[in-house]
């Protein structure tokens, strides 16, 4: 049996074409199915609420005490349904560096998530990245962009890897960027030592994406302006941003959007387990992490180790902090990564036809509900319904 379309009215809505006052949406099934038209009795009634597309998260490690570098089909899930509360409808779940054999088991298991819908794909972060920029990657398991044990992590996610980062200066780098190119993976730069000339010529060769901008990378020089340069300068590149107060200076991330705008960036969580946690003791793949005020470390202090961050407070941040519009923000957490992953025509904006992802804000852009493929996940039952006037 069909279910009854579900109307949402007096919201703001952020869409394409700018921001509607007042605005009614329509769901039919999984679909937006209308925008526009005045409310009905029966409508949920969303006055003095903002409702913006479901956030899509590129770079996620984990959350709710769950790790995506698991063989547990049901830890990952619970890091996908942790992060669904916070908005994140579409997920390419992040693994992180460890032995070989367990990542090509990780990602297999993570590639049945990916079969089934549950997750947009998987993203590989190491192992080839910089020894000297490893952050919280376990050196000793760090390797050079070797092509047949590339095709073996892909071959292990059976067609769903969606992003490889790597560091381009490395032995076969810029080989391994045209190799996933012509994979049709997308080649991410990042925990890398280059110089701005090799990130230009990994740019040239079909990278496309800037892992966590600044993080993981030499900072930006006036005599050398390094890779922070070189992937600012090229308007082939999307970078990532961890707009979490602890990973950017909020200066650098006003910085950055005026530089590039929103249609260039893409904010992402880079969180783990610990996301959604108290402090303590966590893991983060074969590393201690220990987490401290919210901010996650080597357990020898270190190296930042990814994140506690939500899309949900990155958006918030974004507009509160930052200055940005509900429009820029939410083009940046949610057109912006759904264009790169090639999903632009079903999610990342409320427009007709697409699939029904959005999230409901409340005046200070907190969390209230949260609807994927037009079934709500989170919050329904504190929505009140319009009631027929006399």
């Amino acid at each position: 049996m069909t279910a009854a379309p579900t109307a949402l009215s007096g919201a703001r809505l952020v869409t394409p074409g700018g921001t509607v006052d007042n605005g009614r949406l329509l769901i039919e099934g999984a679909r937006i199915a209308g925008l526009g038209g005045a409310p009905e009795p029966g409508d949920v009634d969303l006055a003095g609420h903002t409702v913006v597309p479901g956030f899509v998260d590129l770079h996620v490690h984990g959350g709710g005490g769950a790790t995506y570098a698991t063989t547990d089909a049901e830890q990952a899930l619970a890091a996908v349904r942790f992060h669904r509360l916070h908005g994140t409808t579409t997920t390419v779940a992040s693994t992180v560096t460890c032995e070989v054999d367990d990542l090509c088991r990780q990602a297999a298991v993570l590639a049945e998530l990916a079969q089934d819908g549950v997750l947009a794909g998987l993203h590989f972060e190491g192992p080839f990245i910089a020894r000297a920029r490893c952050g919280a990657h376990a050196p000793e398991l760090l390797r050079d962009p070797d092509p047949a044990l590339l095709r073996r992590l892909l071959d292990a996610a059976k067609g769903h890897a969606r992003m490889v980062t790597l560091a381009p200066e490395l032995p076969g780098g810029l080989d391994a960027v045209r190799a996933l190119v012509h994979a049709g993976v997308i080649a991410a730069v990042g925990h890398t030592a280059a110089d701005h000339r090799t990130v230009g010529a990994a740019v040239d060769a079909g990278a496309t994406v800037a892992t966590h901008l600044f993080n993981g990378m030499p900072g930006l020089g006036h005599r050398d302006p390094g890779p922070v340069g070189a992937l600012l300068e090229d308007d082939r590149v999307t970078v990532e941003l961890v707009n979490d107060g602890v990973h950017l200076h909020p200066a650098i991330v006003g910085l950055v959007y005026r530089a590039v705008g929103a249609g260039r960036i893409a904010l992402v969580t880079d969180a783990m387990s610990a996301a959604g946690m108290g402090d303590g003791a966590y893991r983060l793949g074969p590393l201690d992490i220990r987490v401290r005020g919210g901010v996650a470390e080597l357990a020898d202090g270190s190296s930042i180790a990814g994140s506690t961050l939500t899309l949900d407070r990155a958006f918030k941040r974004a507009v509160t902090v930052d200055g940005l519009t509900p429009a820029q923000a939410s083009q940046s957490l949610s057109a912006v990564p759904a264009r790169l992953l090639g999903l632009a025509d079903s999610v990342g904006t409320l427009e007709v036809g697409k699939q029904a992802d959005l999230v409901v804000l409340d005046a200070a852009y907190d969390v209230v509900a949260v609807m994927r493929k037009g079934a709500w996940v989170a919050g329904a039952g504190h929505l009140p319904t319009l009631r027929a006037t006399a």
